[in-house]
């Protein structure tokens, strides 16, 4: 397992920065909550699972440095932290997920002393994380049953380890099918401009002995033309209650290409992912990224002030996907995940009971 992320008992996160990877492994320590921010904005870290990981770590970091006696003031500065975090990014769903999970915790605990309103923070934090870990496992068990016993697999961007609290989603699904002894081979989409494909899902790959070939994101519908490719596997930042998903730009034209050539499109995410309260992906808000990320290349200019259009993600209707892997089972169309808030909750609370 990779480390990528740990709150220590010094009170200080330590996180891998996955903006040098592969070429150089530097991991970051700090006890300011601001740096955390600026890690997620900056991308050292993501995945929408670890990024809600990591704003939960970053309240607890902002409550236990700030020194105040008065009530009042501890209440508004925790709102500020929270709020911090609510404003990195805008698309993941589990980065709010985590962050109201937090709010309710410190609501249900604010007449109490600091150090114990502290100490629940902390073991919130802890329960997102192994939660995490959990439900990765099972999306990998229920997803591993989708792939053939020889299969030519390609997926998109990154949601493996360095996504996640666990062993990933759409990778997780590839690790435990390897695992079962399936035969997997993986094509890595490179995912343009910051090409976490190249970088992360192949360093991943290498590290879990997974055979693979990095491919240019423009080559993938030519594999499917030339019949090597048996399934799609993407993560998601965020899907809707009617199975619209939104995940890394250039998700859509995969799920295109797929339903042209005949070629099951699947999504793996956890329940902390799905945002029951939104009934299509026409109202999820997609993230516009620096235009230098499109211009520059590691900081190197490739082109001039050149006016560009640099969105994050794309929204894959519903129509387009084959099936859904969560950890509670795999859903097939027509999705309706409104029915479903009550099973991710139960799900959840046979994961804690489990690890009590």
């Amino acid at each position: 397992m990779i480390d990528k992320l740990e709150y220590t008992n010094k009170h200080e996160l330590i996180f891998l920065d996955q903006t040098l990877l592969p070429l150089k492994e530097k991991y970051v320590k700090t006890k300011n909550y601001k740096d955390v921010v600026d890690a997620i904005v900056e991308l050292k870290l993501r995945g929408a699972p670890l990024i809600g990981i990591a704003a939960a770590y970053g309240i607890v970091l902002g409550v236990h440095h700030y020194r105040t006696e008065n009530r009042k003031n501890f209440e508004i500065h925790f709102h500020k932290v929270a709020e911090s975090f609510r404003n990195s990014r805008p698309t993941a769903r589990n980065l709010f997920y985590a962050i109201e999970r937090m709010s309710r915790v410190y609501d249900e605990n604010s007449g109490k002393d600091f150090i114990e309103i502290e100490d629940q923070l902390l073991r919130e934090a802890d329960a997102i994380f192994d939660e995490d870990v959990e439900m990765c496992n099972r999306i990998g068990v229920n997803g591993a049953d989708l792939i053939g016993e020889k299969a030519s697999v390609l997926t998109h961007c990154n949601a493996g380890e360095l996504a996640t609290g666990g062993i990933g989603t759409a990778l997780g699904i590839i690790y435990t099918a390897s695992k079962q002894g399936k035969d997997v081979f993986v094509y890595s989409c490179e995912t343009r401009p910051l090409m976490q494909g190249a970088r992360l899902t192949t360093y991943e790959l290498e590290k879990n002995g997974i055979e693979f070939d990095l491919v240019i994101d423009s080559m993938a519908a030519n594999l499917m033309k030339e019949q090597q490719i048996d399934c799609v596997i993407i993560g998601a930042d965020r899907i809707a209650s009617n199975g619209d998903v939104v995940n890394k730009v250039g998700s859509y034209s995969l799920a295109v290409n797929c339903a042209f050539h005949k070629i099951p499109f699947y999504v793996a995410a956890p329940g902390s992912t799905i945002d029951f309260d939104i009934t299509s992906g026409d109202l999820i808000e997609i993230e516009e990224r620096d235009a230098d990320e499109i211009r520059e290349i590691r900081g190197e200019k490739i082109t001039g002030s050149v006016p560009v259009m640099n969105p994050a993600f794309d929204l894959v209707p519903a129509s387009l996907i084959t099936a859904i892997v969560t950890e509670y089972k795999v859903h097939y169309p027509p999705y309706n995940f409104g029915g479903v808030k009550q099973m991710f909750q139960s799900y959840i609370q046979t994961i804690r009971k489990d690890e009590e």
